[in-house]
């Protein structure tokens, strides 16, 4: 990361079908560790998940994928993405909430 001038962005995404109760905040926050990206994934009270993930454009777009196949007993039916106003650092690891 660098102090000015960071290629670091920041996305939202809301994922909707088949999403809770199978274990798709772990497989999230597993493959966001492994892509080096830090921010929260959280269950939505209308059955969808949230995901806000600040890291380098190609893990987020390779986090992205991840989150429209899901895991194997997931099945993902809408993925909302947009990007989201951020200061870079803000988040120093990857939770689940």
């Amino acid at each position: 990361m660098t102090e000015s001038g960071s290629s670091e962005g920041a996305v939202r995404w809301i994922v909707s079908g088949r999403v809770q109760g199978i274990g798709f905040r772990f497989f999230v926050a597993h493959r966001a560790a492994q892509l080096g990206v830090n921010g929260w994934v959280r269950n939505r009270l209308d059955g969808s998940v949230e995901v806000e993930a600040q890291g380098e454009p190609e893990s987020l777009d390779r986090l992205d994928e991840y989150l429209r196949s899901g895991p194997r007993m997931a099945r993902v039916d809408n993925v909302d993405r947009s990007d989201v106003p951020h200061e870079v650092g803000v988040y120093k690891s990857f939770t689940i909430k």
